[in-house]
């Protein structure tokens, strides 16, 4: 075959085999292009911050019984108006409205008062603010509270009674700071010493101007005798307080009887008789179980 006859075979094989790459070209460029991400719109478009910018969270210091005041701001992106409801958590906020409708592309501002409770101990108290739209999306900022004033550590023991077989009376709490009160409990008879409790730390945490109603388990009380309890409770910081209360013990069924000589010698006897056997301060073999019941704040 002639040169040129070769030349011209060669150049149409190539077109050949390159066709079908070309017929594709068009197929692949009228693909359709890809779709940008939805941008999210309406009432998702919100947040809540501190007024004024600058700051991720509200810090505010206190002594208790202040009010203290800021502001928030809801900041609306979108394009379409939106309306959150506002609320405090863990501290005490009031708005100056709870309910705000807020114009597309434009920013609230909201005023806010910050509460410090009366009998606040001192130190540090977490809290935040809240909003949520029709739609259920929230968006929070977080506020730190630090109430100020001295550390003052102070109780008192009030209402002491005897009963069947325990004692019942209220501790509560005057000063500042959150107590871990010790109690010691004693009583003395006729015939000496009937009772004698080593301090012990009880079962609670006193928060400021709480009060505490607990019972202290005495089942092997006397059976006849006058008896004068005083109830004693420490907390750290210096915090003690007393209180005393008297009962006497008298067996009416053996008495109602016609025992009554009889009935009040074994009685005393049996006074002596525990008196004699008891353990040292401190050695009983197991520890009380106090019983406590929460009544409220202070009155």
């Amino acid at each position: 075959m002639p040169s040129a006859a070769r030349a011209l075979y060669s150049s149409l094989l190539t077109l050949l085999t390159l066709l079908p790459l070309l017929g594709a070209a068009p197929t692949t460029a009228a693909a359709d292009p890809p779709r940008p991400a939805k941008r999210p719109g309406g009432a998702a478009g919100w947040s809540l911050a501190p007024a004024g910018g600058g700051r991720p969270s509200f810090y505010a210091e206190g002594t208790p019984g202040a009010a203290l005041r800021d502001t928030v701001s809801v900041t609306n992106r979108s394009t379409r108006p939106v309306t959150v409801r506002l609320r405090g958590t863990g501290l005490r906020v009031g708005f100056a409205e709870t309910g705000v409708r807020v114009p597309a592309r434009t920013r609230a501002d909201v005023p806010f008062t910050l509460a410090v409770p009366a009998g606040a101990a001192p130190g540090d108290r977490p809290g935040t603010i809240v909003a949520q739209d029709g739609h259920g999306r929230t968006a929070t900022v977080r506020i730190r509270l630090r109430v100020g004033g001295p550390a003052l550590s102070a109780l008192t023991v009030e209402n002491p009674a005897v009963h069947a077989d325990r004692i019942t009376y209220e501790l509560v709490n005057r000063g500042t700071t959150v107590l871990e009160p010790r109690l010691a409990v004693r009583a003395d008879g006729v015939f000496g010493r009937v009772l004698d409790r080593a301090p012990r730390t009880l079962p609670v945490r006193l928060a400021p101007g709480r009060r505490l109603r607990l019972s202290e388990p005495w089942p092997d009380r006397p059976a006849l005798d006058a008896v004068d309890v005083r109830l004693t409770v420490t907390a750290p910081g210096g915090a003690r307080a007393t209180a005393d209360t008297s009962v006497r013990f008298v067996p009416w069924g053996a008495l109602g009887a016609g025992a009554a000589a009889v009935g009040a010698g074994a009685a005393a006897a049996l006074v002596v008789r525990r008196r004699r056997g008891r353990r040292p301060a401190g050695g009983e073999s197991e520890v009380p179980r106090t019983e406590v019941e929460l009544t409220g704040a202070v009155t």
